[in-house]
This record gives C-alpha cells, sequence and structure tokens, in this order.
C-alpha cells in the first residue's frame, strides 16, 4: 500500500466529545416519553447510529417527533456540554501544517458539523465535510468515505479512516482503507480493539508518529 496522505475523520466520540452531550439529550427525549425505561448504558448502544435509525428502532410512528425533539435540546445545550478531546486542535493544525488531506466523515447532519468545528476553531482545518445531507447511506456503508476521498482526489490506498464507533471501523474495512480506532472510545477500548482496526490511538498525538511511518 501506499504512503498515507489522505485522513477522514469521523466527528463525535472521536475528535469532539459530544459524549455526555448525546446520553443527556437521549435522556431528556426519552424519559419523557418513556420514563425511566432508559438509563445511561441503555442509550450507549445509540453512539453511531443516526437518529432516524435509534428513534425508528424505539418507535417507529414517533421517529420524526423523537428527531425533532432530539434536535432541539441538542442545539440549544450543544456549547455547554460539547468539548474537544485532549490535543485534538494541536494534532490537526499539525497533520494539516505537514501537508495532509482531511475531511470529517460523520452521521450527524452538516449544520450540527459546523456546528461543533466552530466550536473548536477548527472549521478551517478540514477539505471538506461529509455529513449525513450528503450521502443515501451513512457509515457504515462505503458511500461517505468514497465521497470523500473523490472530493480530495484520493484512492483507498492512501487514505486512512479514524473513528470511535464500529460504524466508523466497519465503514473503513468496506471502503478499503485504512482504519484507526481511537481508545477514548465511549464505549470503551476493548470494543474499538473488537473491531480489529489496523491501528488503536491511545492519544489524538499517536497520529503524527504512525502516519509518518506507514507504508504497509
Amino acid at each position: 500500500m501506499d504512503k498515507i496522505t489522505t485522513l477522514l475523520f469521523d466527528f463525535d466520540g472521536t475528535l469532539l466529545d459530544t459524549n455526555e452531550l448525546i446520553i443527556q439529550t437521549f435522556q431528556t427525549v426519552l424519559n419523557t416519553h418513556y420514563p425511566g425505561r432508559y438509563e445511561r448504558e441503555d442509550i450507549l448502544p445509540f453512539l453511531g447510529p443516526t437518529l432516524r435509525e435509534t428513534f425508528e428502532s424505539i418507535d417507529p410512528e414517533k421517529t420524526e417527533q423523537l428527531m425533532a425533539e432530539y434536535r432541539t435540546w441538542n442545539i440549544a445545550n450543544h456549547d455547554a456540554f460539547a468539548t474537544e478531546f485532549d490535543g485534538v486542535s494541536e494534532t490537526l493544525r499539525q497533520l494539516k501544517n505537514a501537508g495532509f488531506k482531511m475531511a470529517i466523515v460523520s452521521t450527524k447532519r452538516n449544520d450540527m458539523v459546523m456546528k461543533g468545528l466552530q466550536l473548536i476553531k477548527a472549521e478551517d482545518l478540514f477539505d471538506t465535510v461529509v455529513g449525513l445531507d450528503d450521502v443515501q447511506h451513512a457509515k457504515p456503508h462505503p458511500e461517505p468515505l468514497l465521497l470523500a476521498m473523490e472530493r480530495l482526489n484520493s484512492t483507498p490506498e492512501e487514505t486512512m479512516m479514524i473513528g470511535d464507533n464500529m460504524h466508523d471501523i466497519l465503514g473503513g474495512k468496506n471502503a478499503g482503507v485504512r482504519t484507526a480506532g481511537v481508545a477514548w472510545s465511549a464505549k470503551g477500548e476493548q470494543f474499538i480493539q473488537a473491531q480489529d482496526p489496523d491501528f488503536v490511538l491511545q492519544h489524538i498525538s499517536d497520529l503524527l508518529h504512525i502516519t509518518a511511518g506507514v507504508e504497509a
């Protein structure tokens, strides 16, 4: 394989710590409709899939209503709960300065990705953002990754997908790119290891060393 030139990043739970925001949003919405049914551990499986997939699995007849309530509360409380993971902005700037092509590949809507990027002042660091608005199929389908690579004029052989969830790692495998899981996944390092990524990052800065030396 070629040397890595292109980095595709998941956003929530990978670069931006929105785990508490997401859990609190789900708890607020679900406890309004289904009091006492959903504890924190019941919500962890909802981190990764799209909102539609999650709410359709809970109550297909209320999907649109639940999505609307989720987005209203999430937007209102976004900046109070969301923070970048340690070293993210600094490492991203080093990667950008080193000439890497970088994209966000998220299952969120584009406006919410941009809200998060603005919060950590990183909106200028990415060449493109592929959000839920841009594709027919979300991760783990390869479509979002293939679209990002098309926009960046990159090949799978020179690309790596970095994420905190099964959808990211499996999406990377489906698109034929190398994969890196993050040990700070809300579901735990053991969960990420079980997805069999090519690399597991203990800190975002590990990417500086991996990308400098990988031609495997």
